[in-house]
């Protein structure tokens, strides 16, 4: 993947904002109402969440060559994205990590949500330092608090990754007296993250894989002896309840969609990236143009 600047995707974030006056104004519901012939899907993402961005213009593209009339719901929480999805507010949330990031949100609302598939297999949750840091595992931040502050650097509060660190890996490792998990936004974080590196600061932050963050900067995972980051797990399509029922021509596709780490990397890497950071769509295009001949169940026209 290609280096990418923040600006990117904090300004992707506004191009998406814009796309929503675009869409159809059709409510989500079954196949026979809505949009011109086959009815309207919305989709429900994080636009700061890059994994559910990507994947949510690649069905955006997919969904309407098929006939469908698609809307963009962004959200702002991983609560309240769950919450609308069991309740109905959205058909699809594109990316979510239902297996270990996201377990306490399905225990919640697992009954009123349905699995339309993994479509990547082995995300895994972390904790980084730039590579200049003489640190390499996570137990190797106990007494060192001093050296970052006194603080981890982390995402949104409501974050499956959050909770993961506040209430498993840090009291795992004895971290959670010494230090302060910091959270506010992904695009905070990754803002703090520039300006300690381009200081040749230290600094200790969450994140995950895949994420083109990983790329994108000077990093490397701390090594987690006890697992307490959770073990590797699946990125799910789900459905709020009845989906697959309503639709079905859109869940037998959507089960069909596989991307390993090269599919992946490369759409996320258009999508949240520089050249095409006013135009998701264009960068969807582009991604199939390269790709789509690669996957079968990729719809290229």
């Amino acid at each position: 993947m290609n280096t990418r600047t923040l600006t990117g995707i904090i300004a992707l974030g506004a191009a998406a904002a814009l796309a929503l006056t675009s869409c159809s104004s059709g409510g989500s519901g079954d196949g026979d109402g809505g949009g011109d012939e086959k009815g309207t899907i919305t989709l429900g993402f994080l636009p700061g969440w890059t994994d559910g961005l990507s994947t949510a213009y690649l069905l955006e593209d997919q969904l309407g060559k098929m006939g469908y009339d698609v809307e963009m719901e962004e959200l702002t929480d991983a609560g309240v994205l769950y919450a609308g999805l069991a309740g109905g507010d959205f058909d699809i949330y594109p990316s979510a990590w239902p297996e270990v990031t996201h377990a306490s949100y399905m225990k919640k609302f697992g009954d009123q949500i349905e699995d339309l598939g993994g479509y990547y297999d082995g995300a895994v949750l972390t904790l980084a330092v730039p590579d200049y840091v003489d640190i390499d595992s996570i137990e190797d931040l106990q007494g060192k608090a001093d050296r970052f502050g006194g603080e981890i650097v982390g995402i949104e509060p409501g974050a499956g990754l959050t909770e993961q660190t506040q209430k498993v890996a840090m009291p795992e490792y004895g971290l959670d007296k010494d230090y302060e998990l910091v959270t506010s936004s992904t695009a905070t974080m990754l803002a703090t993250l520039q300006d300690k590196i381009d200081n040749k600061e230290d600094i200790v932050v969450t994140l995950w894989r895949p994420f083109w963050a990983n790329d994108a900067f000077p990093l490397k995972d701390l090594e987690d002896p006890k697992g307490a980051m959770g073990e590797p797990e699946s990125l799910h399509f789900l459905g709020k309840q009845g989906f697959a029922e309503d639709h079905a021509e859109v869940a037998e596709y959507i089960k069909s969609i596989k991307l390993d780490d090269e599919a992946y990397g490369a759409l996320e890497g258009l999508v949240t990236g520089d050249e095409y950071q006013d135009d998701p769509e264009g960068a969807v295009d582009a991604w199939i143009a390269e790709h789509g001949d690669a996957y079968p169940g990729i719809l290229t026209k």
